[in-house]
Protein backbone atom coordinates (compact mmCIF):
# COMPACT_ATOMS: atom_id res chain seq x y z
CA UNK A 1 0.00 0.00 0.00
CA UNK A 2 1.43 3.38 -1.01
CA UNK A 3 1.99 5.82 1.84
CA UNK A 4 1.54 8.68 -0.65
CA UNK A 5 -1.84 7.44 -1.85
CA UNK A 6 -3.47 5.22 0.77
CA UNK A 7 -6.38 2.99 -0.11
CA UNK A 8 -9.83 4.23 0.67
CA UNK A 9 -12.65 1.88 1.55
CA UNK A 10 -16.29 2.81 1.01
CA UNK A 11 -18.68 0.91 3.25
CA UNK A 12 -22.47 0.95 3.08
CA UNK A 13 -24.62 0.06 6.07
CA UNK A 14 -27.93 -1.20 4.70
CA UNK A 15 -31.01 -2.30 6.56
CA UNK A 16 -30.14 -6.01 6.28
CA UNK A 17 -26.58 -6.08 5.01
CA UNK A 18 -23.29 -4.27 4.65
CA UNK A 19 -21.24 -3.75 1.51
CA UNK A 20 -17.64 -2.78 0.86
CA UNK A 21 -15.64 -1.39 -2.04
CA UNK A 22 -12.09 -0.12 -2.42
CA UNK A 23 -11.11 3.14 -4.12
CA UNK A 24 -7.66 3.32 -5.69
CA UNK A 25 -7.28 6.59 -7.55
CA UNK A 26 -10.25 6.81 -9.93
CA UNK A 27 -10.85 3.06 -9.87
CA UNK A 28 -13.47 1.48 -7.63
CA UNK A 29 -13.39 -2.24 -6.88
CA UNK A 30 -16.41 -3.97 -5.37
CA UNK A 31 -15.28 -6.34 -2.61
CA UNK A 32 -18.60 -7.89 -1.65
CA UNK A 33 -21.37 -7.79 0.91
CA UNK A 34 -22.61 -9.71 3.94
CA UNK A 35 -26.15 -9.95 5.24
CA UNK A 36 -27.34 -9.99 8.84
CA UNK A 37 -30.56 -10.52 10.78
CA UNK A 38 -31.38 -8.29 13.74
CA UNK A 39 -34.21 -6.48 15.45
CA UNK A 40 -34.29 -2.82 14.47
CA UNK A 41 -33.03 -1.76 17.90
CA UNK A 42 -29.93 -3.94 17.41
CA UNK A 43 -29.45 -3.38 13.67
CA UNK A 44 -26.69 -0.76 13.94
CA UNK A 45 -24.61 -2.91 16.29
CA UNK A 46 -25.07 -6.00 14.14
CA UNK A 47 -24.32 -4.06 10.96
CA UNK A 48 -21.05 -2.66 12.31
CA UNK A 49 -19.94 -6.03 13.69
CA UNK A 50 -20.68 -7.55 10.26
CA UNK A 51 -18.71 -4.77 8.60
CA UNK A 52 -15.80 -5.51 10.96
CA UNK A 53 -15.79 -9.10 9.71
CA UNK A 54 -15.92 -7.97 6.07
CA UNK A 55 -13.09 -5.47 6.53
CA UNK A 56 -11.04 -8.11 8.32
CA UNK A 57 -10.99 -10.17 5.12
CA UNK A 58 -9.06 -7.42 3.30
CA UNK A 59 -5.79 -5.63 3.94
CA UNK A 60 -7.16 -2.43 5.43
CA UNK A 61 -4.56 -1.34 7.97
CA UNK A 62 -3.61 2.30 7.41
CA UNK A 63 -6.42 2.83 4.90
CA UNK A 64 -9.21 5.41 5.11
CA UNK A 65 -12.88 4.54 5.54
CA UNK A 66 -15.90 6.37 4.19
CA UNK A 67 -19.19 5.14 5.61
CA UNK A 68 -22.60 5.61 3.99
CA UNK A 69 -25.65 5.08 6.18
CA UNK A 70 -29.01 3.81 5.05
CA UNK A 71 -31.98 5.94 6.07
CA UNK A 72 -32.74 3.20 8.61
CA UNK A 73 -29.96 4.57 10.83
CA UNK A 74 -30.70 8.30 10.50
CA UNK A 75 -33.28 10.88 11.40
CA UNK A 76 -33.92 13.97 9.31
CA UNK A 77 -35.50 17.32 10.07
CA UNK A 78 -36.01 20.67 8.33
CA UNK A 79 -34.42 23.60 10.17
CA UNK A 80 -36.15 26.84 9.06
CA UNK A 81 -34.12 29.99 8.55
CA UNK A 82 -33.97 32.34 11.54
CA UNK A 83 -32.37 35.78 11.42
CA UNK A 84 -31.88 35.55 15.18
CA UNK A 85 -29.26 32.79 14.79
CA UNK A 86 -25.76 34.27 14.54
CA UNK A 87 -23.31 31.70 15.94
CA UNK A 88 -22.64 27.99 15.30
CA UNK A 89 -23.58 27.05 18.87
CA UNK A 90 -26.90 28.90 18.50
CA UNK A 91 -27.58 27.04 15.25
CA UNK A 92 -26.85 23.72 16.93
CA UNK A 93 -29.26 24.42 19.82
CA UNK A 94 -31.89 25.72 17.41
CA UNK A 95 -31.61 22.63 15.18
CA UNK A 96 -31.80 20.39 18.24
CA UNK A 97 -34.99 22.15 19.35
CA UNK A 98 -36.47 21.68 15.85
CA UNK A 99 -35.66 17.95 16.00
CA UNK A 100 -37.14 17.46 19.44
CA UNK A 101 -40.30 19.36 18.49
CA UNK A 102 -40.66 17.30 15.31
CA UNK A 103 -40.09 13.88 16.89
CA UNK A 104 -41.60 14.66 20.29
CA UNK A 105 -38.67 13.25 22.25
CA UNK A 106 -35.21 14.18 23.47
CA UNK A 107 -32.27 14.02 21.10
CA UNK A 108 -29.97 12.75 23.85
CA UNK A 109 -27.72 10.01 22.48
CA UNK A 110 -27.78 11.38 18.93
CA UNK A 111 -25.17 13.45 17.08
CA UNK A 112 -26.52 16.29 14.97
CA UNK A 113 -25.13 17.63 11.69
CA UNK A 114 -26.68 20.60 9.88
CA UNK A 115 -26.22 21.19 6.15
CA UNK A 116 -24.38 24.35 5.08
CA UNK A 117 -26.73 26.73 3.26
CA UNK A 118 -26.76 30.36 2.18
CA UNK A 119 -28.19 32.99 4.52
CA UNK A 120 -31.96 33.12 4.31
CA UNK A 121 -32.29 29.42 3.44
CA UNK A 122 -33.64 26.52 5.46
CA UNK A 123 -31.26 23.67 6.28
CA UNK A 124 -31.49 19.90 6.45
CA UNK A 125 -30.34 18.43 9.77
CA UNK A 126 -29.36 14.80 10.22
CA UNK A 127 -29.11 12.90 13.50
CA UNK A 128 -27.04 9.72 13.88
CA UNK A 129 -26.86 7.61 17.06
CA UNK A 130 -23.78 8.34 19.16
CA UNK A 131 -23.54 4.62 19.96
CA UNK A 132 -23.17 3.84 16.25
CA UNK A 133 -20.35 6.36 15.85
CA UNK A 134 -18.57 5.15 18.98
CA UNK A 135 -18.74 1.51 17.89
CA UNK A 136 -17.46 2.50 14.44
CA UNK A 137 -14.48 4.27 16.01
CA UNK A 138 -13.78 1.22 18.18
CA UNK A 139 -13.76 -1.08 15.15
CA UNK A 140 -11.57 1.31 13.16
CA UNK A 141 -9.07 1.47 16.00
CA UNK A 142 -8.95 -2.33 16.22
CA UNK A 143 -8.45 -2.71 12.46
CA UNK A 144 -6.00 0.18 12.10
CA UNK A 145 -8.39 2.11 9.85
CA UNK A 146 -8.73 5.88 9.71
CA UNK A 147 -12.37 7.01 9.56
CA UNK A 148 -12.62 9.70 6.87
CA UNK A 149 -16.35 10.48 6.82
CA UNK A 150 -19.74 9.24 7.95
CA UNK A 151 -22.81 10.52 6.15
CA UNK A 152 -26.31 9.45 5.17
CA UNK A 153 -26.66 7.89 1.76
CA UNK A 154 -29.33 10.55 1.16
CA UNK A 155 -26.69 13.28 1.13
CA UNK A 156 -24.29 11.31 -1.08
CA UNK A 157 -27.08 10.62 -3.57
CA UNK A 158 -28.29 14.23 -3.59
CA UNK A 159 -24.75 15.54 -4.18
CA UNK A 160 -24.27 13.01 -6.99
CA UNK A 161 -27.42 14.14 -8.80
CA UNK A 162 -27.50 17.84 -7.82
CA UNK A 163 -26.70 19.03 -11.32
CA UNK A 164 -29.56 16.99 -12.77
CA UNK A 165 -32.00 18.29 -10.14
CA UNK A 166 -31.14 21.94 -10.75
CA UNK A 167 -31.89 24.91 -8.51
CA UNK A 168 -35.64 25.32 -9.00
CA UNK A 169 -38.69 23.48 -7.67
CA UNK A 170 -38.40 19.71 -7.37
CA UNK A 171 -39.24 16.62 -5.36
CA UNK A 172 -36.31 14.24 -4.95
CA UNK A 173 -37.27 10.76 -3.78
CA UNK A 174 -34.63 8.35 -2.52
CA UNK A 175 -36.24 4.92 -2.48
CA UNK A 176 -34.15 2.39 -0.59
CA UNK A 177 -35.58 -1.15 -0.51
CA UNK A 178 -37.30 -0.68 2.89
CA UNK A 179 -37.37 3.06 3.48
CA UNK A 180 -37.84 6.18 1.38
CA UNK A 181 -36.80 9.78 1.98
CA UNK A 182 -38.35 12.75 0.17
CA UNK A 183 -36.67 16.13 -0.26
CA UNK A 184 -38.83 19.02 -1.42
CA UNK A 185 -37.25 22.23 -2.76
CA UNK A 186 -38.76 25.47 -4.00
CA UNK A 187 -36.62 28.01 -5.85
CA UNK A 188 -33.59 26.04 -4.75
CA UNK A 189 -34.49 26.29 -1.05
CA UNK A 190 -35.41 23.32 1.13
CA UNK A 191 -39.07 23.19 2.09
CA UNK A 192 -39.48 19.72 3.56
CA UNK A 193 -37.73 16.45 4.34
CA UNK A 194 -39.65 13.32 5.30
CA UNK A 195 -38.84 9.64 5.73
CA UNK A 196 -41.20 6.70 5.86
CA UNK A 197 -41.20 2.93 5.62
CA UNK A 198 -41.93 2.04 2.01
CA UNK A 199 -41.17 -0.62 -0.54
CA UNK A 200 -39.49 0.21 -3.85
CA UNK A 201 -41.94 -1.53 -6.19
CA UNK A 202 -43.56 0.55 -8.95
CA UNK A 203 -46.90 0.47 -7.14
CA UNK A 204 -45.43 1.54 -3.79
CA UNK A 205 -43.39 4.33 -5.38
CA UNK A 206 -46.32 5.59 -7.45
CA UNK A 207 -48.48 5.82 -4.33
CA UNK A 208 -45.73 7.58 -2.36
CA UNK A 209 -45.03 10.13 -5.08
CA UNK A 210 -48.72 10.79 -5.72
CA UNK A 211 -49.25 11.48 -2.04
CA UNK A 212 -46.24 13.80 -1.81
CA UNK A 213 -47.35 15.74 -4.88
CA UNK A 214 -50.90 16.02 -3.57
CA UNK A 215 -49.62 17.45 -0.30
CA UNK A 216 -47.01 19.80 -1.74
CA UNK A 217 -47.53 20.65 -5.40
CA UNK A 218 -50.68 22.75 -5.04
CA UNK A 219 -51.68 24.24 -8.39
CA UNK A 220 -48.25 23.85 -9.98
CA UNK A 221 -46.74 20.82 -11.67
CA UNK A 222 -43.87 19.61 -9.52
CA UNK A 223 -40.85 18.03 -11.25
CA UNK A 224 -40.18 14.66 -9.62
CA UNK A 225 -36.81 12.90 -9.55
CA UNK A 226 -36.41 9.33 -8.31
CA UNK A 227 -33.33 7.40 -7.26
CA UNK A 228 -33.97 3.74 -6.45
CA UNK A 229 -30.60 2.00 -5.93
CA UNK A 230 -32.29 -1.38 -5.45
CA UNK A 231 -33.93 -1.15 -8.88
CA UNK A 232 -30.90 -0.60 -11.09
CA UNK A 233 -31.38 -3.84 -13.02
CA UNK A 234 -35.13 -3.25 -13.50
CA UNK A 235 -35.62 0.54 -13.29
CA UNK A 236 -39.04 1.86 -12.23
CA UNK A 237 -41.33 2.96 -15.06
CA UNK A 238 -43.44 5.78 -13.66
CA UNK A 239 -45.13 8.43 -15.80
CA UNK A 240 -43.82 11.94 -15.26
CA UNK A 241 -40.92 10.81 -13.06
CA UNK A 242 -37.31 11.40 -14.05
CA UNK A 243 -34.91 8.68 -12.94
CA UNK A 244 -31.57 9.48 -11.33
CA UNK A 245 -29.39 6.52 -12.23
CA UNK A 246 -25.75 5.77 -11.57
CA UNK A 247 -23.71 5.27 -14.72
CA UNK A 248 -22.28 1.90 -13.64
CA UNK A 249 -25.06 -0.02 -11.90
CA UNK A 250 -24.29 -3.19 -9.99
CA UNK A 251 -26.60 -6.10 -9.32
CA UNK A 252 -26.13 -5.76 -5.56
CA UNK A 253 -28.05 -2.78 -4.11
CA UNK A 254 -25.18 -2.07 -1.71
CA UNK A 255 -22.74 -2.08 -4.61
CA UNK A 256 -24.92 0.45 -6.43
CA UNK A 257 -25.07 2.65 -3.34
CA UNK A 258 -21.29 2.57 -2.89
CA UNK A 259 -20.85 4.05 -6.37
CA UNK A 260 -22.47 7.32 -5.30
CA UNK A 261 -19.08 8.45 -3.97
CA UNK A 262 -17.00 7.28 -6.94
Amino acid sequence: MSHLSPDRFVAVLGAQGVGLSRLQGQKQQWLGSLGFIAERSQAATQALDTLHSLLGEHGCKGAQLQLLLSAQYCRFCLVPWSAAINRPDELHHYARACFEAHYGQSLDGWRLVVSPEAAGSARIATAVPEALLQRLNDHCRTLGLRPRSVRPYLMAAYNRFAEQLGQGDFLFVLAEPQRSVCLLAQNGTWQQVSAQGSGDSDAALQALIARQCELNAGERELPVFLHAPGRMEQPPTLDGVQLCALTEPGGDVLCSMSRAVA
